[in-house]
């Protein structure tokens, strides 16, 4: 049974009820505080402030690390729910929604996948992407809003991407997604705040206070982004997307993407460039028939039905 975000808010000021409730608000979160090894940043030369810069972004690594057997969890539960038809859609607002954005936009030209499969809302909508809209992240009920008309179902694996862990466009998303049955997971800096107590998977690296005090695009952000990439990475190679480490079912857009392709057919195969061209232009420029092609040594008709016989199942339809 969803849980009314007022519960989460009257919780909250009775932990800490003799401070104002701003403060209460921002204290206890790490991303808020000030970073002491950065308090003189306006007076430092630009080789000190990259070289802390540099030292502080060596502890995000170490962060997510600790996050792994989360992450790994929240791999398998989208695997689960896209292979039983469901979708991955990240929810975010500000930097936090970018980066959802981001690693959504990716899959389909790095994996060959349906833009509806791996999806993401930001608050205040594609506006948002190119400028700050700060205002659209209030709302819950734009969340809820947003993530409605997507029809999310129980299938569905609903990612809310929040560092602070209290933004209500997050929030209001993920109590929704909840309610309709479908899994969520958070990605957050802030363990103790609210998104984690409306995620079934929580992911929270605590990265620390940033140099910029309070610019979760710091630390924060580079953590999202190590944690969306590796959940959508692992996803499509265990969907069967990738064939060892090359990506087989990328999209050929362009000239260089075409090249890249070349090079991946012949790694992949053991042949000659030569030869890849070649498969590949008598397969239509599909990577995954230019393979079977090359390496059962077969004509474009035998290699699809040898991929169709085996339910689309690569390392089947070659044998291994």
């Amino acid at each position: 049974m969803a849980v009314p975000l007022d519960f989460f808010h009257d919780l909250y000021n009775a932990v800490m009820p003799s401070q104002p409730k701003e403060r209460q608000r921002t204290d206890r979160r790490l991303t808020e505080q000030r970073n002491a090894a950065s308090k003189n940043l306006d007076r430092m030369t630009a080789m000190e402030i990259v070289r802390l810069m540099n030292r502080e972004d060596r502890k995000v690594a170490a962060a997510v690390g600790r996050e792994i057997p989360a992450i790994a969890r929240a791999v398998d539960a989208i695997l689960s729910g896209i292979r039983k038809g469901g979708r991955l859609i990240y929810v975010g607002a500000g930097s936090s929604g970018r980066m959802g954005v981001l690693d959504a936009a990716e899959c389909p030209p790095t994996f060959g996948t349906s833009p509806k499969q791996v999806q993401a809302l930001i608050a205040g909508g594609r506006r948002a992407i190119t400028r700050a809209v700060e205002g659209a992240e209030d709302s819950a009920r734009n969340g809820e809003r947003d993530l409605r008309a997507k029809e999310v179902a129980r299938n569905d694996v609903v990612v809310g991407i929040a560092a602070s862990g209290t933004t209500p466009y997050v929030l209001g998303a993920l109590r929704f997604a909840r309610a309709r049955g479908a899994t969520t997971v958070a990605v957050t800096s802030n363990l103790s705040m609210p998104v984690g107590r409306l995620a079934k998977i929580v992911i929270a690296p605590e990265v620390g206070p940033e140099v910029l005090t309070g610019s979760t695009r710091l630390k924060a952000g580079t953590s999202q982004k190590m944690v969306l990439n590796m959940l959508s990475t692992a996803v499509m190679a265990r969907l069967g997307h990738v064939y060892e480490n090359l990506m087989i079912d990328m999209m050929l857009t362009n000239e260089k993407l075409e090249d890249r392709a070349l090079r991946i057919l012949a790694a992949a195969s053991g042949k000659s460039v030569s030869a890849a061209e070649h498969a590949l232009r008598a397969a239509g420029h599909d990577l995954r028939v230019g393979l079977v092609m090359l390496k059962r040594g077969v004509e474009t008709r035998e290699a699809k039905r040898l991929i169709a016989r085996a339910g689309g199942n690569l390392r089947g339809a070659l044998g291994e």
